[in-house]
C-alpha cells in the first residue's frame, strides 16, 4: 500500500511550502541599491556596445576618412563597390574572401586531425600526464606577438626551417626567399601557424571529453575484436561529436574574424596571396590615409559579420543533431 504524506498545519514542513508559493518582496532601498550597482554596467554597455554598434551600421551607407565633420551619404553603394562595382576594391575583396575560404577548410580540418590524435596518446601515458599537457598547451598562453615575430624569424630566408633542411639533404624543399615571401607558401604556411596555435585548446576539449567515455565501452568493443581505429570509428568518434562541433566552430572563428597572424606576419603579402577579410577590413579603415574608406571598411565589417552569424547559426543546428 502506497505511503501517503501529510503535512501537519503549523509544522515546518508546511511553512517552506507556504514560503515558496509566495512572491519575493524587495524594499525599495534594496531595488535601489541594486539599481545603483547595475546601471554603470548598463550605460557602459550602452555607450561602448549599442553606440558604436548603430554608428558603425550607419556608417556603412556613407564615406568618410575619419577627419572631415560631415560624412557623404552613399546609401548601398558601398556594398556594390566591395562586392563587384570598384575595380580597386571589388577584386581585392574577391581574394581575400577566397583566401579565406580556404582558410576557413583547411583549419578546422587540420585542427581536428591533430588536436584528437594528441589527446588520445595523452589520454593513454599514465607518466608526465600533467607534464605533457603544459607543453601541449603553452602555445596557447604564450603571447601572440611574441610567437608570431619568432616565426618570422624561423621562417626566413636563413631561418632555421631552411638550415634544416639543407642539412637534411633536402635542399629542394627551401625557400631562398622564406615560406613567407614565396606566393605559394605564403598562406599554407599562415594556415599551419593558425593550426599550431588553435590545437592546444582543440586538444584539451578532447581530453576532457575522453576522459569522460565510460571504459567499459571501449573494453567491450575490444572484447568483440574491435581494433583501435575500430574503435575510434565506431565508439569514440560518435561520442565526440559534440565536441568537435564546437572544435569547428572556434575554428571558424578564428578563420574568419581573426587577422592578427596576417597582419604581423605579412600583412597580407606578397602582393595578396595571404591576405582576408578581416585584414582588408582593417587596411580599409586605417592604412588608406585621408581616403574616404571608412564606410567601406564598416561595410565589409557587417558583411563578415553576417558571414559568422550564418556559419555560428548553422553550427548550432549541427551541435544539436549531434547531441
Amino acid at each position: 500500500m502506497a505511503a501517503v504524506s501529510t503535512v501537519v498545519p503549523g509544522s515546518p514542513a508546511r511553512a517552506r511550502a507556504r514560503n515558496r508559493r509566495r512572491p519575493v518582496r524587495y524594499h525599495r532601498s534594496e531595488v535601489l541599491w541594486a539599481a545603483v550597482f547595475v546601471l554603470p554596467a548598463i550605460a557602459l554597455f550602452a555607450v561602448v556596445g549599442v553606440y558604436v554598434i548603430l554608428y558603425g551600421f550607419t556608417l556603412s551607407f556613407a564615406n568618410w576618412n575619419g577627419f572631415t565633420p560631415k560624412w557623404t551619404w552613399v546609401g548601398l553603394r558601398n556594398y556594390a563597390d566591395l562586392l563587384w562595382r570598384d575595380p580597386t576594391y571589388a577584386p581585392a575583396v574577391h581574394t581575400a574572401a577566397l583566401n579565406t575560404l580556404w582558410v576557413m577548410i583547411a583549419v578546422p580540418v587540420l585542427t581536428v586531425m591533430i588536436s584528437l590524435p594528441l589527446a588520445m596518446l595523452l589520454n593513454s601515458v599514465r607518466r608526465l600526464r600533467s607534464l605533457l599537457r603544459s607543453v601541449y598547451f603553452l602555445p596557447y598562453v604564450t603571447s601572440g606577438i611574441a610567437v608570431y615575430f619568432a616565426w618570422q624569424y624561423v621562417l626566413q630566408p636563413d631561418g632555421a626551417i631552411n638550415l634544416l633542411l639543407g642539412s637534411a639533404g633536402l635542399g629542394s624543399l627551401q625557400q631562398p626567399q622564406g615560406f613567407l615571401g614565396n606566393p605559394d607558401t605564403a598562406l599554407p604556411t599562415l594556415i599551419v601557424i593558425t593550426v599550431w596555435s588553435g590545437v592546444p585548446v582543440a586538444m584539451m576539449l578532447y581530453l576532457a571529453g575522453l576522459q569522460s567515455i565510460d571504459p567499459t565501452l571501449i573494453e567491450a568493443a575490444q572484447i568483440d575484436g574491435a581494433g583501435p581505429v575500430r574503435i575510434l570509428r565506431s565508439v569514440l568518434w560518435p561520442l565526440l561529436r559534440p565536441i568537435t562541433a564546437i572544435v569547428g566552430l572556434l575554428a571558424l572563428r578564428d578563420s574568419l574574424q581573426g587577422f592578427q597572424t596576417f597582419l604581423i606576419m605579412t600583412n597580407g603579402g606578397p602582393g595578396d596571396h595571404s591576405n582576408v577579410l578581416g585584414l582588408e577590413v582593417y587596411r580599409l579603415a586605417f592604412l588608406k590615409l585621408l581616403a574616404p574608406t571608412l564606410g567601406l571598411s564598416s561595410a565589409l565589417g557587417w558583411m563578415l559579420f553576417l558571414a559568422a552569424l550564418a556559419l555560428a547559426a548553422v553550427n548550432v543546428r549541427v551541435l544539436r543533431r549531434a547531441t
